[in-house]
């Protein structure tokens, strides 16, 4: 066992934490904790706290290229759904892949838990995973009800931001760590999410918050989208950082607007260090882009990549 129990103690606390609080795991149940070369810290780390919790680990390490694309996620599809419960905790998320709905499917349950931060730190040390799964649902489910009961959201800010999404037969459900039943998908991310009608959503949007993998943004940039797609692009260098990165997945499908999603957790705080906890960010709003299936919606794309701005009204539904 590589992890020093002194120097990790706090990261082991959070890990526990996941497996009691957010799993609500029972003896002996497998653990299956999906991830890539970049968190074997992690993994060593959350093995060693599922032991102590009495639960069974099962630790799996894949090679980060081709994570992303859900290539090498497909290719496991037929093993998954062996384990009680699916950790997926690769650097990039993979909860949209085929091959989770088909685990979900035949039973597992799946816990979204992307490891990728900017600064290297253990995503098990944020303060965020702290926030009590209960009351960020209790927090929630008015906002989704309502989002589900509607045809269109439209979202304003005081800084420019008028965009709306077509939300019409679409279901809104609610993220919040929480994952104890059988056949259910859950985030770390805690929000309201719902899978929004794919060519439908147009408007603009001032970002000043965070782009996702990219980290902080420094200068708000426009997005402007037509027909549920992303058309233009507009600011200084974060703008610029977002082209190179929207283009290297060279699929036209990566720039539809699949999700929007409203953020829940009061511990969480907006930094750009840390995605998953930038759009759980209570007082945010995020769209994301690409692949959408496990979501509920019907949108098949090379990735999933989401964008986050920090301060956010929901003008109207």
């Amino acid at each position: 066992m590589a992890v020093n129990i002194k120097n990790d103690e706090k990261a082991l606390a959070g890990a526990r934490c996941i497996i009691q609080n957010w799993i609500e795991a029972k003896e002996n149940e497998v653990l299956h904790f999906i991830t890539d070369e970049n968190h074997i810290r992690e993994a060593d780390i959350f093995e060693l706290a599922a032991f102590e919790c009495g639960v069974v680990p099962k630790i799996t390490i894949l090679s980060s290229d081709g994570v992303q694309s859900g290539e090498v996620i497909e290719k496991m599809k037929n093993t998954m759904y062996y384990s009680d419960v699916i950790i997926g905790a690769t650097h990039y998320s993979f909860i949209t892949t085929e091959a989770v709905d088909y685990a979900l499917k035949k039973g597992s349950r799946f816990l979204s838990f992307p490891m990728h931060t900017n600064d290297n730190s253990s995503i098990f040390e944020r303060e965020f995973i702290r926030m009590r799964p209960k009351t960020a649902k209790k927090m929630g489910r008015p906002v989704a009800d309502k989002i589900t009961k509607s045809e269109r959201v439209v979202v304003t800010t005081k800084k420019g931001t008028n965009v709306a999404f077509c939300v019409k037969d679409r279901k809104a459900g609610i993220f919040v760590g929480s994952c104890t039943g059988r056949g259910r998908v859950a985030s770390s991310s805690f929000e309201v999410y719902v899978p929004i009608v794919e060519t439908m959503t147009n408007g603009a949007v001032i970002a000043d918050g965070s782009l996702g993998y990219l980290g902080a943004i420094k200068s708000p940039i426009e997005l402007v989208f037509e027909a549920g797609y992303l058309v233009e692009i507009n600011g200084k260098e974060d703008a610029s950082r977002l082209k190179r990165y929207m283009e290297s997945f060279n699929d036209k499908e990566i720039y539809c607007a699949a999700e929007l999603g409203i953020g829940l957790n009061t511990k969480s705080k907006c930094e750009g260090v840390c995605y998953i906890e930038d759009e759980s960010t209570y007082g945010t709003f995020h769209i994301g882009f690409g692949r959408n299936i496990a979501l509920g919606g019907n949108h098949e794309a090379k990735g999933h990549f989401e964008r986050i701005r920090y301060e956010t009204i929901i003008d109207s539904f």
